[in-house]
C-alpha cells in the first residue's frame, strides 16, 4: 500500500462528491485508509472509537504538509486558531471554537491547554514549538475539563513524542530556503542494555528576517532557535515502563515590532513593507524554556494500570516591544517574564469486560512573575508583580457498555485553586525603571517616582466541579454516533496591570469563567474504508467571561482592567474527511463553521454586546488538499497541493483597522522517499501567492495602531537521512 494512503488526514465530503461527479474511478485494488491511534481520553484508542472531536496529525503527515511549528496545525483542524502572539516570536495565541487567550501577560490563564507528553505547559511563552522528534500532534476541540482540568475550556493541543525501539537509530535532517533559511536536526537513540534505551535530539532553526529596522539594519521577523531533548526509557519487564525526559529551547530571534497604519507621533511616514520598522529599541530578545519529567507506568494486572507523571518546567523571557514603531521612545515596553511550575499526576486505569475507568489526582504548584516599563516619554509606567498558584484536583471518567451497541460515559473533576498575587504599578518621571535604564536608555538615564497607583498583596481561593455525561451508539462496525454534555472553567486571578487608583476593585481579582457545551457527533468509515467522515455539531454557553480592556487615562498613561463582564453563545459545525480515490491518490479536507455571539458585554454599567464581536474567531475555516504518491526512480514522490481558507477575523472584540479580511493560502509540497526508506528529499512551498495577512496587533487609538503579519511566500529544500 502506498505512502499516500498511510498518510491520510481528513477530507471534506463535498470534495468527494465533486470527484465522483467528475468521473474519478477506483481502479486500484482495495485502497483503504489506515487506522489512527489517539490518546485523547488518556489511553490508546482508535480515532473512530473516541466520542470527542479530535484531529490527529502523524509524523508522515507533518512532513508532507511541510509543518515546521505548532502554528501550521491550524490549517488541519477546523475552528482552530494557533498564531504567534503580537510582538513576539514564540509566544502562542491559541483559540478553539472561539475560546482562548490573547493577552500573554504573566499570571493570566489560557483557554486552550498545551501538553508535551501529558505534561501541562502553563504559560504561552515558548509554546510555538518547532516540530521535531514527534510521533503525532492531537487537537482536542471543546471543553476537556474532566480529564485535562482547568484552562482547557476551548480544547487542548497535545505534542506526543516517540518511544524508542531499542535499536541503534540515527537520523540527520536539514533545510535551506527563502530568506537564508538554514535548519538542521539530528536525533539518535540506542539500547544501552536489553531494558534501557537512551535517545537525544537537537535542532537548530535559523532564518534572516522578512524585514528590517530601517534605522539600525537589524532583522525583523527572523528566526534563531536552538532546541534539544534527551530521554531515557527503562522497561525491567513487560509490565513496567519508565521514561525520563528533559528539554530546552532557546529563542534568540530579534525583537519584533509592528507595522504602523498611520504616520508616527512625530510625523514619520508609514513604511512600505509591513515587516519593516524604525524602532529606537535594540534587537535583543531572549526566550528560554526548559523542563524535566519522569513518567512511570505499571500494568498491575490485565485490568489495572497505574501511572505517575512528575514534571517541572520553567521559562525566562527578556524582550522589548515598540508600540509606536518610531525612532523615539514615544511608547516603548521593555519587559521580563519569569515562570516556573511543578506538577504531579497519579492515575489509575481499570479495564473490565463491559466498562472501564480512568481516574486520578493532579497537583500543580507554579509561580509566574514579571516586570515591564511602559515608556511614554518623558514618563514611565512601571508594572511588576507575581502570582503563586497551588491547585489540587481529583477526577474520574467511567465508560459503561450497557448494551451491545450502547455506551454511557460519566465523568467529573473537582478542582481547588489558591492564588496569591503581588501587584505594583507606579508612574515615574524619566525613561525606564531600574531594570531597563542601562540596557535600553543608557547608563546615565534616571527616573524618579511620581505616583504609586497600585501596591497590594492579596489572595483568593476558587473551587469548581466540571462534569461530563455522554452517550454513544455503535451503529455498526464502521459508524458511531455520540452525544455529550461537558463543562470546563478557566481559573480566576488578579489583574497584573490593574490601576487601583482608577479601579479600587482591582485588588479583589476576577472570578473563573465557565463554559457548558452540548455536542452531537459521528465517526464514519464507508466505501470499504476508502471514505472517512467525522463531524460534530456543538453549542456552548460561555459565562463570566474574563474580558481584558485597555484605556488611556487623563494623564496620558495606560490602564488595563480584567472583568467578568461577558456572556456569549457559541454554536457551529465541524467536518473532517479523507477519501482514498486510488491506491496512490487521497483527497483530504476539513470545514469549520462557528456562530459566536456576545449575549452580554458590560462596560461602565452599560451592556454594549451589540457593538462587540468575538476575537480570533473566523466564522469559517476550511482546507482542501490532495495527497498523490507517484513511483519514481525506484522510490516514491508524494505531492501535496493544499488550499486553506479563513474568513474575516476580528483581532479584538471591538471592530477596527486591525481586523483581517478573508484570505486563502496556497501551499505545495513534494517529498521523495527512497526505495529502502533510508533517505528523503522534499520541496516545500508556503503561501505561494504571497498573500499579505495580519495575525495580531495593538490598538491604542489612531496614534498607536500596529499590526503583525504572517509569513510571506517561502520555498525550502528539505532532506533527511536515516543511518
Amino acid at each position: 500500500m502506498s505512502r499516500a494512503i498511510n498518510r491520510a488526514i481528513k477530507f471534506h465530503p463535498l470534495a468527494a462528491g465533486v470527484m465522483l461527479a467528475c468521473g474519478a474511478s477506483f481502479t486500484h485494488a482495495d485502497p483503504a485508509l489506515e487506522e489512527v491511534t489517539v490518546t485523547a481520553q488518556k489511553r490508546e484508542q482508535s480515532l473512530q472509537e473516541v466520542p470527542v472531536a479530535v484531529t490527529a496529525i502523524g509524523e508522515a503527515s507533518l512532513i508532507e504538509n511541510g509543518i515546521t511549528d505548532m502554528t501550521d496545525i491550524q490549517k488541519l483542524s477546523p475552528n482552530t486558531t494557533l498564531q504567534v502572539s503580537r510582538g513576539t516570536n514564540s509566544t502562542l495565541t491559541a483559540f478553539i471554537r472561539g475560546i482562548g487567550q490573547q493577552d500573554p501577560l504573566w499570571g493570566y490563564e489560557p483557554g486552550v491547554g498545551i501538553y508535551i507528553d501529558d505534561v501541562y505547559v502553563a504559560r504561552p511563552q515558548g509554546a510555538v514549538m518547532d516540530v521535531f522528534d514527534v510521533e503525532r500532534i492531537e487537537v482536542l476541540r471543546g471543553p476537556q475539563g474532566t480529564l485535562y482540568g482547568k484552562n482547557t475550556i476551548g480544547g487542548a493541543v497535545k505534542y506526543v513524542t516517540k518511544k524508542m525501539t531499542g535499536d541503534t537509530e540515527v537520523s540527520i535532517g536539514s533545510a535551506i530556503g527563502s530568506y537564508n533559511q538554514r535548519d538542521f536536526k539530528i536525533k539518535a537513540s540506542t539500547g544501552l542494555t536489553e531494558n534501557l534505551n537512551i535517545g537525544a535530539a537537537i535542532a537548530s532553526f535559523n532564518r534572516d528576517g522578512f524585514g528590517e529596522n530601517v534605522i539600525t539594519g537589524d532583522d525583523q521577523y527572523d528566526k534563531d532557535i536552538l532546541a534539544m531533548r534527551v530521554s531515557l526509557e527503562y522497561s525491567p519487564s513487560d509490565d513496567i515502563f519508565v521514561r525520563f525526559a528533559a528539554d530546552n529551547t532557546a529563542d534568540d530571534s530579534a525583537s519584533k515590532h509592528g507595522h504602523r497604519f498611520n504616520p508616527g507621533i512625530n510625523g514619520e511616514a508609514v513604511l512600505d513593507s509591513v515587516y519593516d520598522t524604525e524602532s529606537n529599541l535594540p534587537a535583543d530578545n531572549s526566550v528560554e524554556t526548559s523542563g524535566m519529567s519522569l513518567s512511570a507506568e505499571w500494568q498491575v494486572s490485565e485490568s489495572i494500570t497505574l501511572k505517575s507523571v512528575t514534571a517541572s518546567r520553567e521559562g525566562e523571557t527578556e524582550t522589548v516591544i515598540d508600540f509606536d514603531s518610531v525612532s523615539t521612545p514615544s511608547f516603548d515596553v521593555p519587559a521580563i517574564y519569569d515562570d516556573e511550575q511543578f506538577t504531579q499526576e497519579f492515575q489509575l486505569v481499570w479495564q473490565g469486560e463491559s466498562s472501564d475507568l480512568v481516574s486520578g489526582i493532579y497537583y500543580y504548584d507554579g509561580t509566574a512573575s514579571g516586570s515591564y516599563d511602559a515608556v511614554l516619554a518623558p514618563s514611565t509606567v512601571a508594572v511588576s508583580g507575581s502570582v503563586d498558584t497551588e491547585s489540587l484536583s481529583a477526577y474520574a471518567h467511567y465508560n459503561w457498555q450497557f448494551a451491545d451497541q450502547w455506551n454511557l460515559n460519566l465523568g467529573g473533576r473537582y478542582t481547588r485553586d489558591e492564588k496569591e498575587a503581588d501587584v505594583y504599578n507606579a508612574v515615574l518621571l524619566g525613561l525606564g525603571s531600574d531594570f531597563s535604564h542601562g540596557k535600553y536608555y543608557g547608563d546615565t538615564a534616571e527616573s524618579t517616582l511620581f505616583q504609586v497607583r497600585t501596591d497590594y498583596t492579596n489572595s483568593n481561593t476558587w473551587s469548581e466541579f466540571t462534569p461530563r455525561i455522554g452517550l454513544d451508539y455503535q451503529v455498526n462496525e464502521d459508524a458511531m454516533l455520540y452525544a455529550s454534555y461537558s463543562s470546563g472553567f478557566k481559573s480566576g486571578g488578579f489583574d497584573m496591570r490593574g490601576v487601583e487608583t482608577a479601579n479600587p476593585l482591582t485588588r479583589e481579582g476576577y472570578a473563573p469563567e465557565t463554559v457548558d457545551t452540548v455536542e452531537l457527533g459521528w465517526k464514519l468509515d464507508a466505501l470499504n474504508n476508502r471514505l472517512r467522515l467525522n463531524g460534530a455539531l456543538f453549542r456552548a454557553d460561555y459565562t463570566d467571561m474574563q474580558l481584558t480592556t485597555q484605556r488611556i487615562l487623563d494623564d496620558g498613561t495606560t490602564a488595563g482592567d480584567v472583568l467578568n463582564a461577558g456572556k456569549s453563545r457559541i454554536q457551529g459545525i465541524e467536518l473532517e474527511a479523507s477519501l482514498a480515490i486510488t491506491d496512490n491518490l487521497t483527497a483530504n479536507a476539513n470545514l469549520g463553521w462557528v456562530d459566536a455571539e456576545f449575549i452580554e458585554f458590560m462596560s461602565g454599567g452599560e451592556d454594549i454586546a451589540d457593538t462587540r464581536d468575538m476575537q480570533n474567531t473566523p466564522d469559517t475555516t476550511a482546507m482542501m488538499q490532495l495527497n498523490w504518491a507517484i513511483p519514481a526512480a525506484g522510490g516514491e514522490v508524494v505531492v501535496v497541493p493544499s488550499v486553506s481558507y479563513r474568513s474575516d477575523t476580528q483581532i479584538f472584540e471591538t471592530p477596527g483597522i486591525l481586523d483581517q479580511d478573508a484570505y486563502t493560502l496556497v501551499d505545495l509540497t513534494a517529498t521523495y522517499y527512497s526505495a529502502n526508506g533510508d533517505w528523503q528529499l522534499g520541496l516545500v512551498g508556503k503561501n505561494l501567492t504571497d498573500k499579505e495577512y495580519r495575525i495580531a496587533g495593538y490598538d491604542f487609538g489612531t496614534v498607536f495602531q500596529t499590526g503583525f503579519y504572517g509569513a510571506p511566500r517561502t520555498i525550502a529544500l528539505t532532506g533527511s537521512y536515516n543511518f
